[in-house]
């Protein structure tokens, strides 16, 4: 399954010199102010963000643009979640009725949460059985409208849309600590 040409979908991550993207704890705060106000430019210039569960899970993000001054709505924030398990109180859907979200899932989510999720203002797309199709999503993604994405996941997604021959471009941020 071919992507659309005019289709721009960009990774930016952060990693340290040894090439890790968070700490032995976890954290992923590994960038400056500095870079972390860039990345709000880049999000401020995007139709949408996706990140992964685990990325939901761990770091809590609002996903928004925040670090500057923008006339532009926030970016869609799009969130792959195979089984459903993003927490229901986490900022993400605690915002979903107000900053447009949409959770994708496979059929291996429950109804019932899939309903809880409605509920609290996200949209559902439902892809695959057991595993998302990326290539499937992104198509869809761009008939919705989306052009211009921005990936802002861990390693378990980069690595997924980087395989898939999704990813147009790369922003690596290298911190100076190990």
């Amino acid at each position: 399954m071919k992507l659309p040409t005019d289709l721009k979908v960009t990774i930016n991550s952060a990693m340290t010199l040894d090439g890790k993207i968070s700490s032995y704890t976890g954290n992923s705060c590994i960038s400056s102010k500095k870079d972390l106000v860039r990345v709000h430019k880049l999000r401020s210039k995007v139709d949408a963000i996706v990140v992964g569960i685990n990325t939901v899970i761990i770091d809590n993000p609002m996903l928004t643009v925040r670090f500057i001054r923008s006339n532009r709505i926030d970016p869609t924030r799009i969130i792959i979640d195979s089984y459903g398990r993003i927490p229901l109180d986490s900022k993400i859907l605690k915002t979903a009725a107000t900053i447009k979200t949409i959770i994708v899932v496979t059929k291996q989510a429950s109804k019932d949460t899939i309903e809880e999720i409605k509920k609290l203002g996200a949209h559902v797309i439902i892809i695959g059985s057991k595993l998302i199709n990326l290539k499937k999503l992104f198509n869809m993604l761009y008939k919705m409208g989306y052009r211009k994405i921005l990936i802002e996941g861990g390693g378990e997604l980069n690595w997924s849309c980087l395989h898939d021959g999704i990813v147009n471009e790369l922003i690596i941020t290298i911190a100076p600590i190990v």
